[in-house]
């Protein structure tokens, strides 16, 4: 199958790094979620994820396949006629960027517009995050913090929460006063200073109250689940430990997005979908970070029980826009190469098959974000 005509909704991914910051930063930063100088400056090199893509942005920028070739090319290019190229050749009509990652060194939502339709989701934690140095009452901040999310701000088709990158994804009910208490004792480790919110009992709590807005609105939240940078713990990372808020019939008409394919939790996550209706599930990260073998698994693991209506692309793209192209190019070849399987077997007709593809890569992000309607199904600020 070829499925490079079918455009694409990446429907998780991060802003670019300005340019002076990305000079000044390893690439292969860029292609591994280690940030230890061993890892970054030793070993990211050595990922067959790394070797294939030198050659494929070598393909794509016309150029020698050695990493020094490919920085002297984009420099060459320029930040903006490199994204205006890897954002075409990826052939995608939107994307869905989460600008609470390293939000002091990135390019605005706005500046990515020109390139490509961009939305915008709404980082949970890196709200409170701002707003709790600023003031020293529990009551004020929580009112505060609703404020920031009812109605959903102009631009942001959903909310996102790295819950399993702080606390895990064990999230529990909790009594006001214990949120109250987490909120002072914060404010008194950390008077009016910047903090990264790590805090289980303030965490869980903001989370059911953004929860309680989403189902409101219908508006999707995002989890992160599976892998990631060595921040989490990835045992608390497995999607299973949502069970809790899925089960809630608070929010039961609000849509919750697994992110990352919940890798290595992939069948987990399949099954979470299959048999709770609000839940979905994409394969950004896994799809272009794996290897060829691996990616194919990926999206054969996910297909194998859950319903294609609740599947979804992305790239978890970061930092630079070639992993938006490369996030692309394996999402779509890795999943024809799956669909083509499911066609031998007789799981499905050629027909049904380009079917999920249009689903998958856009068509199911097209619905659950209203993609296309904003205007007249989410109210504005």
């Amino acid at each position: 199958m070829d499925l490079s005509h079918i455009s694409a909704i990446d429907q998780h991914a991060h802003n670019l790094l300005r340019p002076e910051v990305m000079a000044n930063t390893p690439y292969t930063a860029a292609f591994t979620e280690g940030y230890a100088p061993a890892i970054v400056n030793g070993h990211a090199n050595h990922t067959l994820c790394y070797r294939r893509s030198l050659r494929e942005i070598a393909e794509l920028l016309n150029c020698d396949s050695t990493q020094e070739t490919i920085l002297r090319r984009r420099t060459e290019l320029g930040l903006e006629e490199l994204t205006r190229l890897c954002f075409g050749a990826a052939n995608l009509k939107a994307i869905v960027l989460d600008d609470g990652f390293l939000p002091d060194t990135i390019l605005p939502v706005e500046w990515h517009q020109p390139f490509v339709t961009t939305h915008r989701l709404l980082r949970l934690e890196w709200l409170a995050e701002q707003m709790i140095p600023q003031v020293n009452r529990f009551e004020i901040f929580l009112e505060w913090f609703r404020s920031e999310l009812d109605p959903p701000p102009k631009g942001v088709i959903g909310f996102k929460s790295v819950a399993a990158y702080r606390t895990g994804l064990d999230i529990q009910s909790i009594p006001y006063d214990m949120a109250a208490d987490s909120f002072y004792a914060i404010q008194q480790g950390f008077p009016g200073q910047r903090i990264r919110l790590a805090d289980k009992p303030l965490i869980d709590f903001l989370l059911h109250e953004a929860l309680a807005i989403a189902a409101r609105y219908q508006l999707p939240v995002q989890f992160h689940t599976g892998f990631g940078d060595p921040d989490l713990d990835l045992r608390l990372a497995n999607p299973l430990h949502l069970r809790p808020l899925l089960e809630n019939p608070r929010y039961q008409t609000v849509p919750i997005v697994l992110l990352h394919a919940a890798y290595p939790f992939t069948r987990e996550a399949g099954y979470l979908t299959a048999v709770y209706p609000q839940v979905y599930l994409d394969c950004g990260l896994a799809v272009p970070f794996l290897s060829v073998a691996g990616m194919r698994q990926a999206i054969a693991m996910m297909l194998e029980l859950s319903p294609t209506s609740k599947l979804m692309y992305s790239s978890d793209a970061h930092l630079i826009p070639e992993l938006y192209y490369l996030g692309a190019k394996w999402g779509r070849e890795a999943l024809a190469q799956v669909l083509e399987q499911a066609i031998q077997d007789g799981d499905l007709t050629a027909l049904e098959a380009e079917e999920v593809a249009v689903a998958i890569l856009a068509g199911n992000a097209s619905v659950l974000y209203r993609i296309g309607d904003r205007a007249t199904t989410v109210p504005e600020r």
